[in-house]
């Protein structure tokens, strides 16, 4: 079995790594997260990640790009998943790893998403404005917030008495299950984009 090389990035809780994780095991995906990357020393996530043995690192700030796309290669990466990281990934980072960034986002893009939309600032969005239906997105990462090409969106339809808190809840039990899910379909080499645009095959690239 060919396995691929991921690295996730973190700026927070880390919720999402641990369900990659949970995933990963039960399903015995063919990936293996080398590393755990995050922008601020304070995020759970590390905790999380140390917790299954995975290295760690911090980026340190000023030398953010060529930080990462050293620590990137140096662990031969073959995806990188941004799991609520929330600072921007540098030109040339994108620029090395195009289509091979992915994303979770808390809304159906394009609704909610772009600068500015991140967090629970998403589901505060979403109850102001009264929406019945939002969910989640996963998305290639390119050089517009939020702007690549969509890999996989899930719905859910909320309730009349549902608050952020409640929204953020329910987005997360999809989150949960949307990532992996897209970390699987490109790591069996299904995921194919063209025109700017991501089509699932039944074809598995032999790698």
């Amino acid at each position: 079995m060919h396995f691929i090389n991921v690295t996730v990035l973190i700026s927070g809780g880390g919720t999402n790594l641990e369900a990659l994780l949970t995933t990963m095991k039960e399903e015995a995906l063919p990936v293996r997260v080398v590393q755990v990357i995050a922008n601020k020393a304070e995020a759970y996530g590390l905790t999380r990640a140390k917790q299954h043995g995975i290295p760690c690192r911090v980026l340190s700030g000023k030398a953010d790009a060529l930080q990462l796309l050293e620590w990137l290669k140096d662990l031969n990466t073959d995806l990188v998943v941004l799991a609520g990281y929330l600072k921007k990934v540098p030109d040339e980072v994108l620029e090395a790893y195009q289509y091979r960034i992915i994303n979770i986002h808390p809304s159906l893009i394009p609704a909610f998403a772009g600068p500015g939309w991140y967090g629970m600032k998403v589901h505060e969005g979403v109850w102001e404005r009264g929406v019945k239906v939002t969910g989640a997105t996963v998305h290639f990462v390119n050089s517009e917030m939020d702007g690549g090409p969509i890999i996989l969106q899930e719905s859910l339809r909320l309730d009349d008495d549902d608050d952020p808190v409640k929204i953020q809840q329910k987005v997360l039990k999809i989150e949960h299950q949307l990532l992996p899910r897209a970390v699987a379909l490109f790591a069996a080499g299904k995921i194919k984009v063209c025109q700017g645009r991501t089509t699932i095959t039944n074809e598995v690239d032999q790698r």
